[in-house]
């Protein structure tokens, strides 16, 4: 059965009101998948369908934000309660923050005490740390235990914790004195002290942490969790590695759209987006770079003369200043990613400098040879000169321009990834203008 076969049988079944057919229709599904179909159907059917699901709070944290939202306006106040209370605490905090204040107001006094005060302080840290996104839901241990009364309390602990692979070991106080994993607890002898073996070098967060650090340290690590805690070194979550994942590609998504000029987040979505926030979002780097591009315009207002008398050199500009932006998009893509992952740093500028120097030379020169040859062919062994050492220099200026901006903005406390392609293109086709024309005034002139 094709896929708009399925759905229109399901939407047969939900507007009849035959929800075992229509649950049985998704029973072979995963979450995830199940959340995709919710996103097909109308509001009226998803909350009909999402309300009878037997993991429907799981199904619901893969929704995508604004159909989280609109569910949450569709639905009873008791239902959507429900459903809140038996999600994770990062997952409801995360539907909580995405509600509007009116629907925020509404929702808090049908959930429970405990539920009520952990979504108030998850929801009270700052967006991209590590308390934004974080659980309250983890395993711990009192010191001094006996591994069989460790793996018992595991045991009682482990329907309302994220994981139970690692558990901490936490003082009166809450200040993790050490860490044990699941496995260590299984191969220990039942009457060993967790003292004994725990690992007490214990890597940790703090709550105002930024989120791609946490993430860096995950990674770095290879954990499956990073206990986070406050600056009183008391334990209040952690970062999975999930989380972590979706950080990530969080991340990755924001650099990749400010590579391409767009002011825009993560969460951005181009299909469901509307026109008005689409064209906000880009209308200020570009009409940026128009500006920008006046500097080419000066500067061949400035060797007009120049151009006058060698009506050749027209011919050959967009082909040079083209070839220097291309050079410098490329080393800024390099340092911008070299950047984001730890492998240089603002100490390796000088070194890096000096090694971009030589590539931008050895890619300039190959340039150089085929286009003049062009510029042989077009005009004279004079403007051949001027094109061979013109497109060294371009190539040679957008290449140091490409790799030093990015460190400049990084050193300046900006985003390395503000280096954008169109960014760059715009500084080098301005640098590239100019270096023609002025290498052709004083050869041809």
């Amino acid at each position: 059965m094709s896929y708009n076969n399925f759905l229109y049988l399901l939407n047969d079944a939900l507007k009849n009101n035959h929800i075992e057919l229509a649950l049985s229709s998704v029973e072979t599904f995963r979450a995830v998948d199940i959340a995709d179909v919710l996103t097909q159907l109308s509001v009226q059917q998803s909350q009909l369908l999402l309300t009878h699901l037997p993991e429907r709070a799981y199904v619901f944290s893969y929704l995508p934000p604004v159909e989280q939202v609109k569910l949450a306006k569709a639905m009873p106040r008791n239902i959507l309660a429900e459903i809140i209370g038996e999600m994770s605490s990062d997952k409801r905090a995360d539907v909580f923050k995405c509600l509007d204040q009116d629907q925020q107001n509404a929702l808090l006094p049908a959930l429970a005490q405990a539920e009520r005060e952990d979504i108030r302080q998850l929801s009270s840290y700052l967006e991209g740390t590590a308390g934004a996104i974080m659980s309250s839901e983890y395993a711990t241990l009192k010191p001094n235990m006996m591994v069989k009364d460790a793996i018992k309390m595991l045991r009682f602990e482990a329907p309302d914790t994220e994981t139970i692979y690692f558990a901490y070991v936490l003082d009166e106080a809450r200040k993790i004195l050490g860490v044990l994993s699941l496995k260590q607890l299984i191969l220990a002898p039942e009457e060993q002290n967790i003292n004994e073996f725990m690992e007490t070098n214990v890597l940790t967060a703090y709550v105002d942490t930024d989120q791609d650090e946490v993430a860096k340290t995950i990674s770095r690590y290879d954990l499956l969790a990073l206990p986070i805690i406050d600056h009183q070194n008391m334990m209040v979550g952690i970062v999975t590695y999930d989380d972590a994942m979706d950080v990530a590609s969080e991340e990755a998504t924001e650099d990749f759209l400010k590579v391409g000029a767009v002011n825009a987040s993560s969460k951005l979505s181009i299909k469901s987006a509307p026109i008005l926030q689409l064209y906000q979002k880009r209308v200020f780097w570009l009409v940026f770079l128009v500006f920008g591009s006046l500097l080419s315009g000066i500067g061949i207002a400035h060797y007009e003369d120049v151009i006058s008398q060698n009506l050749v050199l027209v011919f050959f500009l967009p082909l040079l200043v083209g070839s220097g932006g291309n050079a410098g998009s490329q080393s800024s893509t390099l340092m911008v990613r070299a950047l984001a992952t730890g492998d240089v740093q603002f100490k390796d500028w000088f070194h890096l400098l000096g090694r971009e120097s030589l590539v931008a030379l050895c890619l300039g020169g190959t340039m150089a040879i085929a286009v003049s040859l062009l510029g042989y062919f077009r005009g004279n062994e004079m403007v051949a000169l001027v094109l061979a050492l013109s497109m060294m220099g371009i190539v040679l200026m957008g290449c140091l321009i490409g790799m030093s901006l990015p460190f400049i903005l990084n050193k300046a406390g900006l985003d390395p990834a503000s280096a954008s392609a169109p960014l760059v293109t715009s500084i080098c086709d301005a640098t590239g203008v100019l270096v023609y024309l002025f290498i052709a005034s004083i050869i041809l002139f």
